[in-house]
């Protein structure tokens, strides 16, 4: 009687397996068409999220799960494949992992774009360097992925430490806001010279606690270790869901963005907490006037990071200047991310150190290597000028007058009138072909607009010349490059046939190691590439 009491209890355990078991796979099937059916009804033009792409079971391999396993005691009356029953809802989702990979759909211009496989824990930087790679850039360091919103004319340059996906989950689901890789040379040019970032008249007086120091040594051992002075100033500025702009007096500091209720006044009782650095994300803002009625052109926004993509969500700010709106978001980077922007620029520098070809045995450095003075007068070629005072009289009389010997430049066709001019620079990465001024303008302040940034593009007033564009001290400047005729030779000039160049590339080398008449020598040129 009790061998028979023992088989009834394990039949009675060994049918509540078999319903246990029953039921979830019933579960499953049901759930997978529902799957299905979800992820065939997504648009293709929406990055999807794919999860789970590596945890199919093997045979000694199972999905992660929060509850303990529970081993089955009768193995034979499941499926063939040992895997142990686990015990846990099986409709919800699981959290998102770094091993979980993700399509990221990436912009190079507006209708190129590029689909990159990253998983969570994937960072700005590393994208960035996976595009570089693939598209055969040479400069990893100023590409920068640049969140754009068309709708709201938003746009901000992601730091290198953020997580892609982390930024895109914060998207509205439907809208037009995408990833844009393009180069950003001011980055980190704020490192380099920072005085230029932060003009006197914008540092707070309470900010300058070190006695004995001027305001500029003050701005540059802030920065170099990675922190940044007060700021203060007066900006128009725009409640959400308001349409009219009034100017108020602005201080952002390590504790938050606060603005005065009586004027420049910045007493305690007299400034209101606008809000913390740790919950904003600030935003430029391209077509400010026609968007927003904006009093100017130098806008840019705040807007809570958890907030959702709304006209009413924005704060906008309207600076009097480029320089103004551009040591307000500088300012807010540092305060915000502090240490890590330097541990960036840090990061950067020295990965363009590495893919820089090393010459140890050269004992000059690569600055003085480009600007080194020859001499080809002499009949054994040419030699390196080491007097400093040679090479100085060597600049004066040969540099208003430098050409490269035409023997380099032989194989050119000659031209006359009506012939076709030199064609080799429609190859070279600084020249876009029929941009306006206006365009050409958009896309040097896009870049960056550091000095020395440039583009050469099509005259439109002029036929059969061409317009060199280039930033100095965060304007755009241009200056037209006229073919002139010389002999059976036609040539290019910028200052009236006092310098000739024979065609753009040896008008952009020679400007890239001497000014000539520009401010400025040329140093980044203005690309777009095509992912």
């Amino acid at each position: 009687m009790e061998v028979k009491g023992c088989r009834s209890e394990v039949e009675v355990f060994r049918r509540s397996m078999i319903e246990t078991v029953s039921r979830r796979d019933s579960v499953s099937v049901k759930c997978s068409p529902a799957s299905q059916n979800l992820q065939m009804s997504t648009p293709r033009s929406i990055p999807l999220s794919i999860r789970n792409t590596h945890s199919i079971p093997t045979k000694r391999e199972f999905r992660a799960s929060s509850a303990p396993l529970i081993p089955n005691p009768f193995p034979e009356l499941c499926s063939p494949t040992p895997s142990p029953v686990l015990t846990g809802s099986l409709g919800g989702r699981d959290p998102p992992s770094n091993s979980s990979t993700h399509v990221l759909r990436v912009f190079g211009d507006a209708t190129h774009s590029r689909s990159v496989l990253v998983t969570s824990g994937t960072t700005a930087h590393d994208v960035c360097k996976m595009l570089a790679q693939n598209a055969h850039c040479t400069d990893e360091e100023s590409w920068a992925l640049i969140e754009h919103h068309s709708a709201l004319g938003l746009e901000r340059c992601l730091e290198d430490h953020e997580l892609v996906v982390q930024v895109q989950s914060s998207w509205p689901v439907e809208s037009d806001t995408k990833l844009i890789f393009r180069k950003n040379y001011a980055k980190y040019e704020f490192f380099k010279k920072p005085v230029l970032f932060f003009p006197e008249h914008m540092i707070s007086d309470s900010a300058d606690v070190t006695k004995g120091m001027t305001s500029s040594e003050l701005v540059q051992n802030m920065v170099k270790s990675g922190s940044c002075p007060e700021i203060q100033g007066l900006l128009h500025v725009r409640e959400g869901g308001k349409k009219s702009w009034k100017k108020l007096y602005f201080v952002l500091r390590r504790s938050g963005l606060y603005c005065s209720n009586k004027g420049q006044s910045k007493e305690p009782w007299h400034l209101q907490f606008v809000g913390d650095l740790e919950d904003l994300n600030v935003f430029t803002v391209f077509n400010g006037r026609k968007l927003y009625g904006a009093p100017g052109e130098h806008v840019f926004c705040i807007k809570a990071s958890k907030d959702r993509f709304r006209c009413q969500d924005l704060k906008l700010m309207c600076a009097d200047s480029e320089q103004s709106r551009t040591c307000w978001i500088t300012a807010f980077r540092l305060f915000k991310h502090g240490k890590r922007v330097q541990c960036n620029y840090q990061l950067s520098q020295s990965s363009a150190r590495l893919h820089k070809p090393s010459r140890p045995d050269s004992k000059y450095t690569d600055r003085e290597e480009s600007m080194v003075a020859m001499d080809f007068s002499g009949k054994s070629g040419g030699r390196v000028i080491q007097n400093p005072h040679e090479a100085q009289n060597a600049e004066q009389e040969e540099g208003p007058n430098w050409r490269k010997r035409e023997a380099l430049r032989h194989s050119l066709p000659s031209s006359s009138r009506g012939s076709q001019l030199s064609a080799v620079h429609q190859v070279q990465p600084w020249f876009h072909r029929g941009v306006s001024r206006t365009e050409a303008q958009r896309l040097l302040e896009e870049q960056g607009q550091v000095d020395g940034m440039f583009l050469i593009r099509d005259s439109q007033l002029h036929a059969q010349c061409f317009v060199l564009s280039l930033c100095y001290e965060l304007k755009t400047k241009h200056y037209l490059i006229i073919p002139l005729e010389q002999g059976d030779k036609q040539y290019y000039t910028m200052d009236d046939g006092v310098t000739l160049f024979t065609d753009l590339l040896q008008l952009v080398e020679f400007h890239q190691i001497n000014r000539g008449i520009l401010p400025v020598c040329l140093k980044h040129p203005c690309t777009c590439i095509a992912l």
